[in-house]
């Protein structure tokens, strides 16, 4: 049982430490030998973790939206919180973790680019990767609904507005290095507001 713990463990070190080859590197320029290296293992002892760094790198990415869902999750257990409070704070904390990672979704944009070229469908990869945050979009909506606080209107329109916003965050974050992100959170503001009775 040990032993098995300590080879999570390990992988999970591993999985941390090569985000930041990877930021620094981004994709294409970080090698197995260059994650070993910041890991302080050889390429050998490497490879009894990952077959390849495609697979470390989607496994940092789906660390990054753990940790981004458990967040959520945090938010949502606070059951004193109305609807509209708790939708409100999941965006915001949706958006300041796209900031505090913006080195790595610029990489993750480029990865993605790449996929695309190669003729992959990078929508359904992306959707895939995010389909526990639309679902907690749209029980908050619906239980705003439920509450008598928001609008009934179709939910799926009102929880895509609410994705655009996000996905325009990261696109000001990643792509054109914006630090002020004043105006997505008006923005935001003012989409809450407009579902609001």
């Amino acid at each position: 049982m040990a032993i098995i713990v300590e080879h999570d463990k390990r992988k999970q070190e591993i999985l941390q430490k090569s985000l930041d080859v990877f930021i620094e590197e981004g994709y294409e320029d970080a090698t197995f030998q260059k994650i070993a290296d910041r890991c302080g293992i050889t390429r050998t002892t490497l490879y009894i973790y990952f077959k390849n760094k495609h697979e470390i790198f989607l496994g940092s990415i789906k660390e990054l939206l753990a940790e981004l869902e458990n967040s959520l999750k945090e938010v949502i257990k606070d059951k004193s919180k109305n609807a509209e409070t708790t939708l409100r704070q999941i965006l915001t904390t949706i958006i300041s973790q796209c900031e505090e990672n913006s080195k790595l979704f610029s990489v993750l944009l480029n990865y993605l680019m790449q996929l695309k070229k190669s003729g992959v469908d990078t929508n359904s990869r992306v959707r895939r990767r995010v389909i526990r945050m639309h679902h907690i979009l749209v029980t908050i909506i619906i239980q705003g609904i439920r509450a008598g606080e928001f609008k009934d209107e179709n939910v799926k329109v009102m929880e895509e507005t609410l994705y655009a916003l996000i996905e325009s965050a990261i696109f000001r974050i990643a792509v054109l290095n914006q630090t002020d992100l004043s105006s997505i959170q008006a923005s935001i503001n003012r989409t809450v507001d407009s579902f609001l009775v």
